[in-house]
């Protein structure tokens, strides 16, 4: 056989392949084109190995081929498309998911934190278990405000705490009662804060400082308490998938709350750190950290229905989770 005969009867055909390899979107039809002409070219391929071995014929169908398999099977993008995609795709859609459970769950941390304070509150025998009163009043009066420090070290001290709280609760969310546990102890715990230095007269001062921080970081918490009993219902009510494939793709789609969490606390951190505990007016402190959940809600809610409007769920891409199971109905 002539490799220069079979290379000039198939270079129209070779390079209506790689034509169609290149393009960014390709039509139903184009698909199935391209299908057919891989074949072929595959077929030629072979035919100029078997024929006359090594050939630069041979070589520059290689590489046509070789482009033209890569758009049919897929190939990762590089780290900043990644990225890009996660940011304005992933992340907010997997958080707008799980919008209204963070509002539930919202609603129950400040109910219960508002009644143990108030019954903590109204009884002085309560409040004489928590401690002695020189204690409860150093609490009230310096150790609580003293916490507060503009310092680097302070920010990360509490960023960290703060995200491996988070992460638990979204890890740790298919027991199904990890989240709530944490939440409820944490909400308990806020509580008996609060009675120690209403008892005080000094609640003014712990809301001043709980509010420009305390905003986004809460808020924080609660979606990842979301996300948890996401992860848990998954497996609890898998639907007509296993439950090893509910998990896997609520689990995959759910993690990136957990990483998106890292830098919302990140920011909440910040402000603790720097903002909180300054010498800014109050007035500009607490709108420091209403800007900030201004910020993280506009994304969970204005990004993230967009992102859900284009049939994102918060999962990888099948690239790389692999082809999902169909299922009818």
């Amino acid at each position: 056989m002539d490799a220069d005969a079979l290379s000039d009867a198939r270079r129209p055909e070779w390079e209506r392949l790689d034509a169609l390899s290149r393009r960014r979107r390709l039509s139903g039809p184009e698909v199935d084109e391209l299908i057919v002409r891989y074949r072929a070219a595959s077929a030629d391929l072979a035919e100029l190995k078997t024929s006359v071995g090594d050939s630069p014929q041979g070589a520059y169908l290689s590489t046509i081929l070789a482009a033209a398999r890569l758009r049919l099977t897929g190939a990762p993008d590089n780290v900043v498309a990644q990225a890009a995609q996660f940011f304005t795709l992933q992340l907010p859609a997997a958080l707008y998911r799980i919008r209204y459970t963070t509002a539930v769950i919202a609603a129950a941390f400040v109910l219960i934190w508002a009644i143990s304070a108030a019954w903590i509150a109204s009884d002085p025998a309560l409040i004489a278990t928590l401690g002695l009163p020189a204690d409860l009043k150093q609490y009230a009066e310096e150790d609580f405000t003293d916490y507060y420090g503009p310092m680097a070290s302070f920010a990360g001290m509490v960023w960290s705490n703060n995200a491996m709280i988070a992460l638990q609760c979204v890890l740790f969310g298919v027991t199904g009662l990890w989240p709530v546990w944490m939440l409820v102890q944490n909400a308990f715990s806020l509580g008996v804060a609060t009675a120690i230095m209403a008892a005080h007269d000094r609640l003014d001062v712990m809301i001043l400082h709980i509010l420009p921080h305390g905003l986004l970081e809460m808020t924080s918490i609660f979606v990842a308490g979301a996300a948890g009993l996401h992860l848990f219902w998954a497996w609890a009510a898998p639907g007509r998938r296993t439950r090893g494939a509910a998990l896997a793709s609520e689990g995959r789609a759910l993690a990136t709350v957990a990483i998106g969490l890292v830098f919302a606390l990140f920011l909440s951190g910040l402000v603790e750190g720097f903002v909180t505990g300054s010498a800014l007016p109050w007035p500009v402190k607490i709108g420091i950290g209403a800007a900030a959940l201004g910020v993280f809600l506009l994304y969970m809610l204005l990004i993230g229905r967009r992102a859900v409007r284009r049939g994102e769920t918060g999962d990888l891409v099948e690239y790389e989770a692999g082809t999902p199971t169909l299922f009818a109905g």
